[in-house]
Parts: C-alpha cells; sequence; structure tokens
C-alpha cells in the first residue's frame, strides 16, 4: 500500500470496532471510527481530510446504516461506502438501494477485505 488511505468504520459492536480498527492500523491505514450512525456523519462533516472509504454496519443506534449511506452518498457521491450485516438479505437489498457500493455479510475474512477495500479505493482514484 503505497499511500496510508484515510477510513471510517461505523459499528455499534465495540468488538467489531476494535477488530477492523486493530487490523487496520497495523497495516498503515488512518482510522476513525464512531459507534452510531450519528457521530460517524459528524466525524465526516467535521473532518479537516476526506475520507477515502467508510465501512457502516447497517444495524445502529440512532440512524441506521442505511440512512447513514444514503446521506453520504447525496451529500458525497464519489465517496466509496461498504456496508456490513449479520442480519441476511433484507438489509443487504436496502444497502443496495441505498446505493453502498459493496454489500458483506459478517463474518468475513479480513485479508480478503482489505483486498475489496483497496480494489474500491483505487477504481476511485
Amino acid at each position: 500500500m503505497a499511500k496510508s488511505y484515510k477510513l471510517l468504520i461505523i459499528d455499534d459492536s465495540e468488538e467489531v470496532l476494535t477488530a477492523l480498527s486493530g487490523y487496520f492500523t497495523k497495516k498503515g491505514y488512518q482510522i476513525l471510527s464512531a459507534s452510531n450512525g450519528l457521530d460517524g456523519l459528524k466525524l465526516i462533516d467535521n473532518a479537516t481530510q476526506e475520507f477515502d472509504l467508510v465501512i457502516t454496519d447497517l444495524v445502529l443506534p440512532n440512524i441506521s446504516g442505511v440512512a447513514v449511506i444514503s446521506i453520504l452518498k447525496k451529500r458525497y457521491p464519489e465517496l466509496p461506502v461498504i456496508a456490513i450485516t449479520g442480519w441476511g438479505e433484507h438489509p443487504e437489498a436496502l444497502a443496495r438501494e441505498a446505493n453502498a457500493n459493496i454489500v458483506l455479510e459478517k463474518p468475513f475474512k479480513l485479508p480478503e477485505f482489505e483486498r475489496l477495500i483497496i480494489n474500491l479505493i483505487e477504481k476511485k482514484l
């Protein structure tokens, strides 16, 4: 990875946030995280440097991941968003409707997830 990509991870599971943040930090990524959709949106709106990609769970407190994706795609149409879910078919359909670039079911393998992220970011660049 030549460039240090900046990722935002939004998930209400502390275990998921810790695992993803730890993995990507060790790989040289800049990571910010939020435990709910509203905090995630605030981080993006207040960022001094653009995010390269957002990862969001679909089931979140306060505002759903689907709503987060819809808002992000309206405000930042070029920003790649990956939706992650453990809830099967229905949320996946909603995430696709909200224009998530990729929808993944938990659990997933981190090296494969990282390849998806790099491919998605570099396609944008």
